[in-house]
């Protein structure tokens, strides 16, 4: 068994074998080179962000999530300095001056935990998800000092127009990540705004996003400061590792004490975050993705 933090590196692939389990964060759904790699070196592989509870909960994704959702708005209040492309707008605002407006796109762990940090800091925030009981936690949490919205087009076109940062957590999970943000709209967005992609490891949810890294994290687009760098808990390691780990040894040890087949059938949890064994595809949004047959 293989145990890492993220999908193999092409470097890595010539370690690959039947019969080896790999248990990491996968997303396959964005990387069809991965994908059928794993699938014709006959690979069981795990994916921490496809592990899914009864209830519907990812407890191996909800960790890395609220690092990425309290990262997110202090990497956008940082590309909205003058300095790095941005509107020069401080979020918090001062006295006398009108905070910046802050709009979270998908109301999940990464997305209340976002919206949590811009309330903290005084920004004017709203936040939208197609699941009226998560926007009724949120609003609860908070006091009613954030706005909550119904997502659709219209309520998503009107938001982000006049964000001065927009933050992108919507989740399929598995599967890629809707396109919320044509570029079109992006186009439309206030020049010098902000917009933080924490869906990019999924593909992104805005026409505009493409991968970026912490050593370049930024570029403009359509006028608009992009950031979307592919592991943003990597920012923060020290405390990235010891809230993945809380989290993913309980299985590890699972599928190391049972071995993959037992571990698997005693688990449903577990069951559901096999993305592909034995040259076989087992997620349904990694089938659906590359257009696979899905055998389980």
């Amino acid at each position: 068994m293989i145990l890492k933090v993220k999908e193999p590196l092409p470097s890595e692939y010539r370690y690959l074998r039947a019969g080896l389990v790999l248990f990491t964060y996968l997303h396959l759904a964005a990387d069809e080179a991965l994908t059928r790699t794993l699938i014709a070196r006959r690979v069981r592989a795990v994916g921490y962000e496809t592990i899914q509870l009864d209830d519907g909960s990812l407890p191996l994704l909800a960790p890395m999530s609220e690092v990425a959702g309290r990262l997110a708005i202090q990497a956008g209040a940082w590309c909205l300095q003058a300095t790095n492309g941005g509107r020069g707008v401080l979020l918090s605002g001062v006295a006398g001056v009108r905070p910046g407006k802050v709009v979270i796109l998908g109301a999940g762990i990464a997305g209340t935990t976002a919206c949590r940090a811009a309330t903290g800091l005084g920004a004017r925030v709203s936040i939208l998800d197609v699941n009226s009981t998560r926007l009724r936690y949120v609003h609860d949490i908070l006091g009613g000092h954030v706005t909550t919205v119904m997502s659709n087009r219209a309520t998503v076109e009107e938001e982000v127009r006049q964000a001065d940062l927009v933050v992108g957590t919507v989740l399929i999970p598995g599967a890629k990540a809707p396109k919320l943000l044509p570029r079109s709209l992006v186009a439309g967005m206030r020049a010098g705004s902000a917009f933080v992609d924490v869906a990019i490891d999924q593909g992104g949810c805005a026409e505009t996003s493409r991968p970026t890294s912490h050593r370049e994290p930024i570029y403009v687009d359509e006028g608009v400061v992009h950031y979307c760098v592919t592991n943003m808990p990597a920012a923060v390691p020290h405390t990235a590792t010891y809230a993945l780990t809380n989290a993913t040894l309980a299985y590890a040890l699972a599928l190391a004490d049972r071995g993959f087949t037992d571990a698997v059938a005693a688990d449903p949890a577990l069951h559901r975050g096999v993305n592909v064994a034995d040259g076989e595809v087992w997620h349904p949004g990694v089938a659906a993705a590359f257009d696979l047959p899905r055998v389980c």
